[in-house]
């Protein structure tokens, strides 16, 4: 089956994209094109997979770099292909040509960067923690750091989670409110003390009060397309044992 993948016009002439689950090699739960080497799947269909995607970014697969994600907001500058990140990362940002950056996600947020005339490049996995705790704005300072502007970036939001999916606890809610009394704003009321939090918004509210040139979301909800989409959230409802990683990437 052919690879299935998002392309962004606001990221276009630059090779990038928001891979679909269509077209891998994996079975099972992970059916389709499952990128995660932290997954249960097997590790030389993972490997299969991420060949594919690298072919489709024309880069060799040790060019496609991928970070040890956990939710921080730790960002690592690459200077060269086939270099691995030395420590946990959820932001990778470059200004080398024939590096290509990629972040895995199954309903996190995953945001490509690009400032076309600086020739610097991002890819950032955003779940609610790390966007709360900032790894946008430093992957913002990180690309500065290479040259760009943050005037001249644009940012694209990935396929994640919507907001009618995202159920969470009163708990959660707190945890924002802390942080700033406005980001209510995020928040809709759900069942009985839950409620439905906006992730992609709350990228996008990030991102523009950041300063970036543009900021948008694809619009593709993660937990709502299975035939398309892998997701964490879903996995578990299902009582699934684990779940696929998508992968999505950008280079010069």
């Amino acid at each position: 089956m052919t690879l299935e993948i998002l392309i962004s016009d606001t990221l276009a002439p630059l090779r990038h994209g928001f891979f679909t689950r269509r077209g891998g090699a994996s079975s099972g739960v992970f059916s389709g094109l499952n990128c995660g080497a932290g997954s249960s799947d097997q590790s030389d269909v993972v490997s299969i997979n991420r060949a594919r995607v690298a072919h489709a970014l024309d880069v060799l697969p040790a060019a496609l770099v991928s970070a040890n994600q956990v939710h921080s907001a730790d960002v690592v500058t690459v200077t060269e292909p086939g270099e691995v990140p030395g420590r946990p990362a959820d932001a990778l940002v470059t200004a080398t040509p024939g590096v290509a950056l990629s972040v895995l996600t199954a309903d996190c947020m995953p945001v490509l960067l690009a400032d076309h005339e600086a020739g610097v490049v991002g890819a950032v996995h955003a779940g609610w923690r790390g966007a709360l705790a900032g790894v946008l704005e430093a992957t913002l300072d990180a690309m500065e750091e290479l040259g760009a502007s943050r005037e001249g970036i644009a940012a694209v939001i990935g396929p994640c989670i919507s907001q009618r999916a995202y159920d969470v606890g009163p708990e959660f809610l707190d945890a924002f409110l802390v942080e700033d009394p406005d980001y209510h704003w995020f928040f809709a009321n759900g069942q009985g003390d839950r409620y439905l939090f906006d992730l992609p918004g709350f990228g996008l509210k990030r991102l523009r009060a950041a300063g970036v040139g543009h900021a948008e979301w694809t619009r593709h909800c993660t937990w709502s397309q299975p035939d398309l989409f892998y997701s964490y959230r879903r996995a578990v409802q299902k009582g699934e044992a684990d779940y696929g990683r998508l992968i999505s990437a950008i280079r010069l």
